[in-house]
Parts: structure tokens; sequence; C-alpha cells
């Protein structure tokens, strides 16, 4: 069986939300010694250094116009982080689990209001799949609404607007320098939030940097090369289906490094999520167009 260049793109996709779910684990040891804000900083302070090497050798293509789509993208990545970690301290990880993942419906709506196209049955049973997959995953038995899941709304629409506008810009800008000013303006806006909000003392402990370098790298440098590159060969709401696959990764880390026991519940969730890629996936080669 030949694998298309859309199907290649989002299994490259795949893989980037395989490793933001690994590094799950690593991230929640890290930030318990190093607040989440300085945190996000430097870790993407580190991204960026990692990416100077091959911004050089792609200096040709920086201009003024493609830094700003790069610094475009980054002020929604940075304000999807932000808020998430705001609205964490008022709402519960279930409720901001399940709301950050309606970035899959969003990103659709996204891209039917811009192209006036609704999207095919099957895409949109798709969809449909990972929602209730993300529901059963993140959500308990009630679910009770408050001020902090306002905020993580404000993330699940910013981390939307970060993968339709990427799936824009991704097709006629240069990847290397898509990436790079995208991830320097996330750890310049976080360095700035970190010196306006009050923040616990910083403790740069061996956990902390372990998650520092493992997660500036491959799950930020690699991974947002890897997303501003492969948008140009699939859809907005392709990759936003694929993400949602990131809380079933999470799990399978947490059951692997940390013993955490998935429930049946989750389990049926995350089964759903994947059902909801795959329908996605063989939906057609009409919807697997990138997004102009």
């Amino acid at each position: 069986m030949k694998i298309t260049r859309t199907q290649g793109a989002d299994f490259s996709l795949l893989l980037v939300a395989f490793v933001w779910g690994l590094t799950f684990v690593v991230v929640k040891w890290a930030i318990a010694d190093l607040p989440p804000l300085p945190f996000l900083a430097i870790r993407f302070f580190l991204a960026f250094i990692s990416l100077l090497p091959f911004l050089w050798l792609q200096r040709a293509h920086i201009s003024k116009k493609n830094i700003l789509k790069g610094m475009a993208v980054g002020v929604f990545l940075a304000s999807g982080y932000i808020w998430q970690t705001i609205g964490l301290q008022y709402t519960t990880v279930s409720n901001a689990g399940f709301i950050t993942g309606l970035s899959v419906v969003i990103v659709p709506t996204l891209v039917t209001i811009t192209t006036k196209k609704i999207p095919r049955p099957s895409l949109i049973l798709g969809i449909l799949s990972a929602l209730v997959g993300l529901a059963l995953l993140s959500l308990g038995d009630r679910l009770q609404f408050n001020k902090g899941d306002l905020m993580v709304l404000i993330c699940a629409v910013s981390f939307a607007l970060q993968i339709f506008f990427t799936g824009r810009f991704a097709p006629d800008t240069n990847a290397t320098v898509l990436t790079a000013f995208q991830i320097l303006t996330v750890s310049i806006i976080s360095t700035v939030f970190s010196l306006i909000l009050p923040q616990p003392p910083l403790h740069f402990t061996t956990a902390a940097w372990s998650g520092l370098l493992i997660t500036a790298i491959p799950a930020t440098s690699l991974a947002f090369f890897a997303q501003s590159k492969m948008q140009q060969f699939t859809t907005s709401t392709h990759t936003a289906i694929i993400f949602s696959m990131e809380p079933v990764f999470a799990g399978l880390s947490a059951y692997f490094l940390a013993g955490e026991v998935p429930t049946l519940k989750g389990l049926i969730g995350a089964g759903l999520v994947l059902a909801g890629m795959i329908i996605a996936e063989f939906s057609g080669s009409e919807s697997a167009a990138p997004s102009k």
C-alpha cells in the first residue's frame, strides 16, 4: 500500500502528539520544583538556542514578513500555555483537560467559517468521536463550571488559532524560520509574565533540569518544527484531531512511568479518540488538502 504525502504528514504529527504525551509525567515532576511560567520561559529559550545553527543555514528566508508570521503564531501558543497555567489554579485538571481538547472542534469551525465549506459527514463523525472520547478521558461524574474554566476555554481557542494559522502560513513560509520565531516569542512572553506575576521560589533540581532538557529539544524545537513542516501537506482539522491523541499517550506514560492504572471509562475514551483519528484519516482526499 502506497503511503501518500498527506498520510506521511499525519503520521509525523501523530509522533509529535506521542512525544508530548510521553513528556507529560516529566513536566509534572519538573514543575513541582520550577514554577510553570519560568519553566516555559527557560524551556522555549533552550529550544530556540538549539535551532540557531539551522536558522543560520536558512538565513536567506529570514524576512520581516516571515518573522511576523512566526511571532503571530507564537503569541497564540504562549496565550494557550499561560491561560492554561492560570486557569488550573481555579479549576480541576479534568475540566481543564476536556476544555483544552475542545480545539478539536474549534479548528474545523474556524476552517468552515473561512472557507465556507462544511466538512464531509465522515470527518464530522471523526471530530465527534474524538470529542466524546476526550470527555470520557477527562471528565468525572459531575461537570461544574467556574471562572477557571473560562480561562482554559481561552487557552483552547488560543491553541486552536495556533494550529489554524500554522496551517495558513506553513505552505509558503520556511519551516525553520516559522518555528524559531514562534518559539522565541513564547519564551519572551513567558519571561514577561514570570516577572509580572508572583512566583514561588525557583529550585533548579535534577528533576527540573531533566524536564527542561528533555522537553526543550524533542518536545519543543523538533515537535514544533515538525508541525510547521507537516502542516504544509495536511489540513488544520486533521492536525487538531491527531493532537487529541496527546491525552491518550499521556495516559500511557502515566501508566508506565507513574503506575497510574486507567479506568474502564478512560480506556473507552481513549478508544473513541483513536477511532476519531482513524475515521478522519480515511475520510477522503478532499478533506486532506491543506487549507489556504
